[in-house]
């Protein structure tokens, strides 16, 4: 694509759960270089692949011209023909996008990466403070991570052609837990694998882990089956392990983040994102987050500069897809 072209392309950001399908195009000359005209959320777990549901986007479309080029964000990697990645719900083939919907060019990012490079574009009236401080951030790399179907993580890293994005596996971290209570918790998920890393607790699959480890240590069966369904437990407060299994989320989480914090030198702040967190915005504000987040010793004066707030995913995804493929350098092209 050259570096004036407006003629619209597809973006898209997929996750474990859910789709997200935009038609966008150049925007040059304004604060925000990408323009969303038509746009829809997909529920994976309702389509047979990413095919059908770029298909089903552009069939709804009726587009005057044909659409050539395409931007995925997704989680997961590129390997070969395939975006490879276990939270997906179906396999993911880069050639068989690339013909069924007739592409000139396909590229792939990391799902992270892309919301990293859009919140470069975010208001202070798009996020919500979990941390605040009065002073604006300091200039240096913004940490985005969030719990979702998995565990994501990027740094947006500042330079004087414009800032890059770091896409990083910090998920797969070997959790560390804080206090004698999660270490029971760690002891009961190491039984039944070899590395124990915070995605297997800061994630949808992860909450639910917590939940029937906290039961099995209190000496009872779990009667809740999905992380849906502990979420709405906790709020309603009918279920004991599951009000804890979020105390602990949180608690894990803020430890979590503050120590990324720390590895990235993130003195530009920190974007809470996933399909988890804003759900549970109000416990989140009310939990052992903050706490946690500071418990770094000599580091708390350190970390009491660094702002933390919670984004909604939104469109943000498809604009940091479309955002990388503009630029084009850091798009795997395929």
């Amino acid at each position: 694509m050259a570096a004036g072209a407006t003629r619209p392309f597809l973006a898209a950001d997929v996750g474990g759960t859910h789709a997200r399908i935009g038609l966008v195009s150049r925007t040059p000359g304004t604060a925000q270089p990408v323009q969303v005209h038509a746009y829809h959320r997909y529920a994976c777990a309702d389509w047979p692949s990413l095919t059908a549901v770029l298909e089903d986007f552009v069939t709804h479309l009726a587009p005057t011209a044909p659409i050539e080029q395409c931007a995925v964000a997704s989680a997961g990697y590129v390997l070969g023909d395939a975006i490879v990645n276990d939270n997906l719900p179906w396999p993911v083939s880069i050639r068989e996008i690339r013909e069924r919907l007739g592409l000139a060019r396909l590229a792939v990012v990391n799902d992270f990466e892309a919301v990293a490079f859009a919140t470069q574009f975010l208001t202070r009236a798009d996020t919500i403070g979990v941390i605040d401080n009065t002073a604006p951030a300091a200039p240096g790399p913004v940490l985005v991570m969030g719990p979702g179907t998995g565990l994501g993580s990027a740094v947006l890293l500042p330079g004087p052609q414009g800032p890059t994005v770091l896409a990083t596996e910090a998920g797969q971290i070997a959790l560390a837990p804080g206090n004698e209570r999660e270490i029971a918790i760690l002891r009961i998920l190491a039984r039944e694998r070899s590395h124990v890393s915070f995605e297997h607790a800061l994630s949808g699959p992860g909450l639910l882990n917590l939940y029937q480890a906290l039961c099995e240590l209190e000496g009872r069966e779990p009667t809740l089956a999905r992380p849906a369904d502990i979420t709405r437990a906790a709020l309603d407060r009918t279920d004991a392990q599951a009000v804890e299994a979020l105390e602990v989320f949180c608690g894990l989480l803020g430890s979590f983040v503050g120590d990324l914090v720390l590895l990235y030198g993130a003195r530009g702040g920190v974007f809470l994102a996933g399909g988890i967190l804003p759900q549970i915005r109000e416990l989140l504000l009310t939990s052992s987050f903050a706490t946690r987040f500071f418990n770094k010793g000599v580091m708390h004066a350190y970390l009491q500069q660094v702002p933390v707030r919670l984004m909604e995913h939104g469109q943000h995804g498809v604009i940091g897809a479309a955002g990388l493929y503009l630029e084009s350098h850091s798009a795997t092209e395929c």
